[in-house]
Order: C-alpha cells, then sequence, then structure tokens
C-alpha cells in the first residue's frame, strides 16, 4: 500500500499518473476493484482530488514491483535513470523523491521525456548541481541522441532538417512549418539512417540542435516520415497494421560537457538499454518462427 498526500486540486487520474508510476500503470484495476481510496472512501471511478486529501493504493506485490525506470548511473552529483514507456517524467521525479526522502537526501528535476518516450534522464542530488546542469542544458553543452524507428523508407542518409514550430496549447500539440511564422520557434533537427527495417520502416539516430516540444515526433511527421506507434502525429493505418500504440522513440545516449566540478562527467558517455526498433523486431522473428 502506499499513501499520498494531494497537494493542489485535479483528477485523480492525473493525480496518478505524475505520482505513482505503478498506480498509472495499473489504473483500470485499480478502479474496478475500488483499490484506491480518497480519505478512506473507495473509488470505482475517477474524481476529484483536492489539497490535503489523503490518497491509498492497494496494489498487489508484483504490480508494485512493476519497473518504471532503472537505475543507470549515479555518483554524490547525479543519477541517470533509464526511463519506461507508458511513465510520466513528473511520476519518476516523484519516486526518487521519495526514495532520496528516506536517506534524508534531496533529488532535483533537470528535463523531462514524453511519457511514451523511453531512455535516459538526469537527476542533479545537490542544489549546485541542479544549478551546473539547468546551465548546461540552456547552453545545449548536453548532447542527447535519440533512436527513432520511422514510417517508411528514408532515401538521404543524413540530413539537417530546419523547420518553425508553434504550440497549439487548445489541443495539446505543436506545429510545423516550412516558413517563419508567427509565434513559431526555429527548429533544427539532424537524422542519419542507421538500418533499413523493411520497405515500410527505417531506424534512424536524432540528434537536436533545439530543443522544444514534441521536436523531434512532429518534425519527422512533418517530413512525411512520422515516429511509427505516434499516436498524435503518426500514421493511424501503419501504427494499426503494426500494433504499435507507443511511439517507437528512445533517448539513447546522453553525453555532458560540463565545467569545473562536473567536468569529470565529460569522459563518460551513457547508453539506453532500450531500443526502438525492438517491439517490431520481436514481431518479426516470432512471424518467423
Amino acid at each position: 500500500m502506499l499513501q499520498l498526500i494531494v497537494d493542489k486540486e485535479q483528477s485523480l487520474k492525473e493525480f496518478t499518473e505524475n505520482n505513482y508510476a505503478q498506480g498509472s500503470f495499473f489504473w483500470n484495476y485499480l478502479l474496478k476493484n475500488k483499490d484506491v481510496r480518497i480519505n478512506g472512501v473507495r473509488m470505482a471511478k475517477d474524481a476529484r482530488v483536492y489539497p490535503g486529501d489523503v490518497v491509498c493504493y492497494y496494489l498487489m506485490k508484483k504490480q508494485e514491483e512493476k519497473p518504471a525506470f532503472f537505475d543507470v548511473y549515479t555518483d554524490e552529483n547525479i543519477l541517470v535513470i533509464d526511463k519506461e514507456s507508458g511513465v510520466n517524467a513528473e511520476a519518476v521525479f516523484a519516486a526518487l523523491s521519495r526514495r532520496f526522502a528516506g536517506a534524508g537526501k534531496e533529488c532535483y528535476f533537470i528535463h523531462r521525456l514524453d511519457r511514451n518516450t523511453k531512455g535516459l534522464m538526469v537527476f542533479a542530488l545537490n542544489r549546485q548541481t541542479e544549478t551546473e546542469l539547468l546551465q548546461a542544458f540552456k547552453e545545449r553543452r548536453v548532447e542527447k541522441i535519440y533512436h527513432a524507428l520511422c514510417v517508411g523508407e528514408i532515401v538521404k542518409k543524413r540530413d539537417v532538417l530546419t523547420a518553425y514550430l508553434k504550440k497549439d496549447a487548445t489541443n495539446a500539440l505543436v506545429r510545423v512549418y516550412d516558413a517563419p511564422t508567427a509565434d513559431a520557434e526555429k527548429i533544427i533537427t539532424e537524422y542519419a539512417v542507421l538500418q533499413k527495417i523493411s520497405e515500410q520502416l527505417t531506424l534512424i539516430e536524432v540528434t537536436l540542435h533545439t530543443g522544444k516540444t514534441h521536436q523531434i515526433r512532429a518534425h519527422l511527421a512533418h517530413a512525411g516520415h512520422p515516429v511509427l506507434g505516434d499516436m498524435k502525429y503518426g500514421q493511424t493505418m501503419a501504427n494499426k497494421a503494426w500494433n504499435a500504440a507507443r511511439q517507437c522513440l528512445v533517448a539513447k545516449q546522453l553525453s555532458f560537457q560540463m565545467q569545473g566540478s562536473l567536468a569529470y562527467l565529460n569522459d563518460k558517455k551513457f547508453i539506453s538499454r532500450f531500443d526502438a526498433e525492438s517491439a517490431v523486431m520481436q514481431r518479426g522473428n516470432t512471424e518467423k518462427e
């Protein structure tokens, strides 16, 4: 059982997704069995929660232990983790905050990944490191390389794409334009083809030269090669054909160009355990058998 106290008004589902990954994984199970309670009252549907409310989740041990992320590297300054798909970055931070609070330590949120994107995230373990990491991200001294499984055959083996991205807050998405547009920001996305998986799928490596909301997914879709499994910017027919309900996108590699006391990180390169193409490759191997 996990007991959490609500900090602001929101839906129970939203609170769960941002604070308890395992509760999010088994959300329907919890409601069906009335195994989530608000102030002692068993819930069979979503509800509003308010500051000070006490929410209790009752999951089986196996469900509680379902991993939402894996530790990759830690020292006195940073923690690098590998996030699973289907997990809000906020829920990872909440879990880490509870872990470190139990040890009398603190954890600081530096950057996020989309819910359905797997891969590497870094957290600071003290205030000075938080300041230095945030500055490094701002100055583009943290290199994040992604792997994406895209729809279609990408003929040009390497390219640097430039476009303009504008947020559409009303519809919770972004729009990409070829030419400068009012309120749109310039985006630069570099890619290199890694492997032609089939006539319909291409695995690429992506390096961001700007880091905007949904940049990879929206920019690749605009270029005619959406990420497989992307339910927001992708191709519905391709997603259905490959039974892909989550984007095949992984924050694959993380490296730093730090200064001062964190310069020792410059010799390290972190690699995610996840592969963007794994689900499709597993399906192909099964079909061959």
